[in-house]
């Protein structure tokens, strides 16, 4: 469906007039942009004042609150304490088997001290990298706020990567110690993770230690001397420790991304500039009330909404907050909707994918459910379309709440687009404008901005404080991926394409690049690529992202097979899906393969992806005159170069 301006629907709060600026505080950001983060950082406790609010002298490495001084994790946890709120609730805990627990403040800031007592213990000091693989449990929060708190970097893997994906974060972050489980439950199993982290540190002899969370109970594999029972070593531990603030710049964590090259980007963020702008974002987008919500962020702590949504925002609001363990269809469909029942969830933060998948199981499921608690939804990891915006609204918030439609993105650490509850109408399908204090602009292929009704390229021509501060160990690559496109205008680019309605307002369109948006998980065509290749039946492969109704791209891969090579048993197809997930993670398993006899090239060599996304999506092929061969098209859309099934 194409963007329609007229498409509007009211918010449950009273919007403002076209044009009127947000009122209170948000509407003091557009005059002098630096005074107003300095306000929003002074919402955060500093033990030590900033001289500079913005150091650009360096763009585009920014230095944000220069010469201040903070500790993140007691800005998360012991100032809340402090101030009397340690009874409140910061987690509802829902595992998988339904099992629960009930974390208040004071528990969090016992088990954040125990956990910093016991990194300590192993000697480890600050700047320190710290890998972290576990599932949905509170030992994952506790993990990450110890390394806030004693200035460790940290790098949180997504439990679902494999263990070729894993060692090659831990090589190159140099982590010295892994936080891992026994295993995970995923749809009502017990699934191994020790013994695919075991893999992945066969090779990697920089890890002294691997710390490891019983969490399911089942038999895992042991090295004497390395292997260290979470509960053994961490609940040993005083549950006191006395914290020590760090420079605004000091890295507070790597996480790692698809780039276009097939070798993940290890994305660096620090402390002052990006705690500020969490808390700033989530507290804005969507209207807290930190005495009175109940918010439930459905993402993975492994992803970016999980540190910003989840852990940092949230804590630093003094925020209680739902975490649930397992998929949204284990015991039964409803189970999402149970949970926000049972604690009475105000705020629902999840991911189109999610919403289309609640849409092919049938609005029913959640009409036997009172959600009538909700009074904002919001979107979050790819663009929406306004269909399933509307049946989010319609039968998840009973046609009466706002519902924010969240653009950012890893390198941007936090929320940049996105309506405000209580400001203009919302539009299904649109982000609509950037955050008082951001700036963003939509340009063409000479970074002259675009009018009204047309589109272009998403940039970022202001800095702003939660941006990455580079790619790890690769300068290099950081100014040539993000800031080369639009370097004479001094824009970020962000890799999206866009269009401004005629409202002004901004629309996503997509990825531009190579790297594709399968159920908000950035995957890029290389590494799929790469993964084929390693198959010994595989001789070459060209990736591409299709539309898809449930995950908004899904890959498809056309491969050609190595001549006189034995043939893997079964269906090709099904055994190269198979290796993909093997070498990847389930995430990047092709949705479709088609064996075919030759790629469609230049003379160059340089494979037309366009050509085969213009087959993935069944449409008429475009113009092939730049073709080394033009009759491979006629190859390609014959189907199968063996007989064996296009599809997995």
């Amino acid at each position: 469906m194409s963007p329609r301006s007229d498409h509007r629907v009211r918010p449950g709060f009273p919007p403002t007039a076209a044009g009127e600026a947000v009122p209170g505080p948000l509407g003091q950001a557009g005059d002098d942009r630096l005074a107003f983060w300095a306000r929003q950082a002074e919402r955060l406790h500093w033990g030590t004042g900033w001289t500079r609010v913005l150091d650009w002298s360096d763009a585009p490495v920014a230095r944000w609150f220069v010469g201040g001084r903070l500790n993140v994790a007691y800005n998360c946890v012991d100032r809340h304490v402090e101030a009397g709120h340690g009874d409140q609730v910061a987690f509802h805990w829902e595992g998988e088997p339904g099992d629960t627990r009930t974390i208040t403040y004071a528990d969090l800031r016992r088990e954040v001290c125990k956990t910093a007592n016991a990194l300590l213990s192993l000697g480890l000091r600050a700047g320190d990298r710290v890998a972290i693989q576990l599932p949905m449990i509170p030992e994952a929060v506790f993990a990450m706020l110890a390394c806030a708190r004693l200035g460790l970097p940290h790098s949180v893997v997504f439990g679902g990567f494999s263990p070729a994906a894993l060692q090659s974060r831990i090589e190159d972050a140099e982590a010295r110690l892994l936080i891992t489980s026994d295993g995970q439950y995923r749809r009502g199993r017990a699934e191994p993770m020790k013994t695919n982290t075991d893999e992945a540190t066969r090779n990697t002899p920089g890890v002294e230690h691997v710390l490891v969370v019983r969490r399911t109970g089942i038999d895992v594999p042991w090295t004497d001397g390395r292997d260290l029972w979470w509960h053994e070593l961490v609940d040993a531990q005083p549950d006191q420790h006395t914290h020590e603030d760090f420079d605004a710049e000091h890295p507070l964590f790597i996480l790692y991304t698809s780039g276009t090259t097939g070798r993940p980007k290890g994305i660096l963020h620090t402390s002052g500039g990006y705690l500020t702008q969490a808390a700033y974002t989530h507290g804005t987008v969507f209207n807290l009330d930190p005495d009175a919500d109940v918010y439930w962020c459905t993402a993975d702590i492994g992803w970016i909404t999980g540190h910003s949504y989840i852990v940092y925002g949230p804590l630093a609001n003094r925020t209680t907050s739902v975490m649930y363990e397992g998929t949204p269809h284990t015991p039964h469909e409803g189970r999402h909707f149970e949970i926000i029942e049972k604690y009475g969830v105000t705020i629902y933060y999840t991911a189109p994918t999610l919403i289309r998948t609640f849409m092919k199981w049938g609005e029913d499921i959640p009409a036997r459910y009172d959600l009538s608690s909700i009074g904002v939804l919001g979107s979050v990891g790819e663009p929406i379309n306004p269909e399933a915006w509307r049946w989010y609204r319609k039968h998840i918030g009973g046609d009466r709440v706002p519902v924010v439609d969240t653009w950012w993105q890893t390198e941007t650490g936090t929320i940049m687009i996105a309506p405000l509850p209580g400001g203009p109408a919302a539009k299904p399908g649109s982000a609509q404008t950037p955050l008082p204090g951001i700036s963003a602009k939509i340009v063409d292929d000479q970074g002259r901005q675009v009018g009204k009704g047309e589109s272009g390229y998403l940039v970022l021509d202001q800095p702003w404080p939660s941006m990455l501060r580079g790619v790890w160990g690769d300068d290099d690559r950081y100014r040539e991926t993000y800031w080369s496109r639009f370097a004479a205008q001094g824009h970020y680019f962000a890799g999206d394409g866009a269009r401004y309605d005629e409202d002004g307002d901004i629309w996503l369109l997509g990825r531009v690049d190579d790297v594709m948006n399968v159920s908000g998980h950035r995957i890029s065509t290389a590494e799929v690529e790469s993964a084929l290749v390693s198959h010994p039946a595989v001789a070459e492969a060209a990736v591409v992202g299709a539309s898809d109704a449930t995950t908004g791209q899904a890959i498809v891969a056309f491969v050609i097979l190595r001549g006189g090579t034995a043939r893997p048993a079964g269906d090709v197809t099904d055994v190269l899906r198979e290796h993909v997930a093997k070498e990847i993670g389930p995430i990047a398993k092709p949705r479709q393969i088609m064996v075919v006899p030759e790629l469609p090239k230049t003379r160059s060599g340089k494979i037309m992806r366009r050509l085969l996304r213009d087959v993935a999506e069944n449409r008429e092929v475009g113009d092939v005159t730049t073709l080394a061969d033009a009759s491979v098209m006629q190859f390609i859309n014959a189907g199968p170069a063996d007989g064996s099934s296009p599809t997995g």
